[in-house]
């Protein structure tokens, strides 16, 4: 339209007329000098209702505005690590009342590269911190777009942060913490006491997950010369598949002791027991079936994994399974001993992770049983057989030669007396 517009306006200036196609006819009409100023009137006109236009969306825009949530606060309920985020809605919402307004919260450890999101409509937020480390979250203020005309309004962000302040040297920190949930039945931790630590400082263990109305401490420790280096843990009902919150903290006559914190799950540190009554069967010479019992104790079979050390001869390899069984074929036909051993291990349907149980007792085929005893006990015994029945002949042969030497003799002995007679 404005190219239009100058070449007119040139045309104009150079002849006082103005030639203007209409159609495909190619018919040409002139337009004098006031029907130019209407032309001229419309292109500003319209050019007028755009720029006011855009300039109206700009500003009906930038007069949406809101403020972001109040008291945004990080607070510690006691929970070792399980905190709470909590803010107030926004200043200034009385133009928004039919709308439903929405928060974005991002939160982190501070040492952690990536920010977990939530979108909520909620004025609180609960979720687990390491609480080795500082927190740092942030929120703001979303506006659904159907109450800003189909733009996305936000507000600026709101900061909070939280850390407990660190109290005694990293050096008096409980070392090498360890904790398994026997059989998904028994749950112990160990830890070695801190580096440097005076001889009379004292270990004590919280714990804490859901379902538990206030953190608890060990009720049975595991002592060493006195000191507490783990715990025993009593039944712990409905604790699977949840956090698990524990603080090992001290205290001593010479220097105060830097607390620690820990976040598991327990399905995820269970060590089963090993498998038992392990059975080895060959069939054909060539098939092996090797079988053996699922462990004892409440995990369910479906969650097993396990593996299996497989020996023949002198070789030996390992695989898995998630059956109690498993079918192999030999090497070869010639070897005389089959050995094999097993472990178990929760398996990813029933856990992020686990611990390897014991392994088995092992157990042997050697050879063919009826080869074997021939070799063993039938060969030796028909040797000895042999070798005593040649040594009764020969002993049955000189006997009878001496009888009959005795015969002979006695019977000479009598012809002579006869004759004297």
């Amino acid at each position: 339209m404005l190219s239009l517009y100058n070449a007119l306006w040139r045309q104009f200036m150079r002849s006082g007329r103005i030639s203007v196609t209409f159609g495909k006819s190619g018919n040409f009409k002139v337009l004098n000098l006031g029907e130019m100023a209407f032309v001229h009137l419309d292109v500003v006109r319209f050019y007028t209702l755009l720029i006011c236009a855009v300039f109206s969306s700009v500003s009906s825009n930038a007069e949406i505005k809101v403020n972001p949530p109040q008291d945004f606060e990080i607070v510690d309920p006691g929970y070792l690590g399980y905190l709470c985020l909590q803010w107030q809605p926004p200043l200034s919402l009385e133009n928004f009342e039919e709308c439903t307004v929405e928060y974005e919260l991002k939160y982190r450890n501070i040492d952690s590269e990536d920010w977990k999101t939530i979108i909520t409509k909620n004025l609180h937020y609960k979720d687990g911190f390491d609480l080795n480390k500082g927190i740092e979250a942030k929120i703001h203020t979303l506006l659904p777009p159907h109450c800003t005309n189909g733009s996305k309004v936000q507000s600026l962000w709101s900061e909070a942060t939280y850390w407990i302040a660190p109290q005694g040297n990293q050096e008096t920190k409980i070392q090498e913490m360890d904790c398994v949930y026997y059989n998904w039945q028994y749950l112990y931790c160990s830890w070695k006491p801190g580096m440097g630590v005076h001889f009379n400082t004292s270990y004590q263990l919280f714990y804490w997950y859901d379902g538990l109305d206030h953190a608890t401490q060990c009720a049975e420790y595991i002592q060493v010369d006195g000191q507490n280096i783990g715990c025993r843990f009593p039944y712990l009902e409905a604790s699977d598949y949840k956090d698990f919150y524990i603080c090992v903290n001290g205290s001593s006559d010479s220097d105060p002791v830097r607390p620690s914190y820990f976040i598991f799950q327990l399905q995820n540190i269970v060590k089963p027991l090993p498998p038992d009554y392990l059975i080895i069967t060959v069939k054909n010479s060539e098939e092996v079936n090797l079988k053996w019992a699922t462990p004892n104790g409440p995990i369910p079979a479906k969650c097993f994994i396990y593996e299996i050390e497989f020996t023949e001869d002198d070789t030996t390899w390992v695989t898995t399974t998630v059956e109690n069984e498993l079918h192999t074929t030999r090497i070869s036909n010639k070897s005389q001993q089959l050995c094999f051993s097993v472990r178990s291990k929760v398996n990813i349907y029933c856990s992020d992770d686990g611990i390897w149980s014991e392994w088995s007792g092992k157990q042997c085929w050697k050879g063919d049983i009826w080869e074997e005893t021939l070799e063993v006990f039938v060969m030796p015994l028909a040797f000895i057989s042999l070798f005593a029945f040649l040594i009764t002949c020969l002993l049955l042969y000189n006997h009878k030669t001496v009888l009959k030497m005795v015969f002979y003799g006695e019977k000479e002995v009598f012809s002579h007396q006869d004759t004297f007679c």
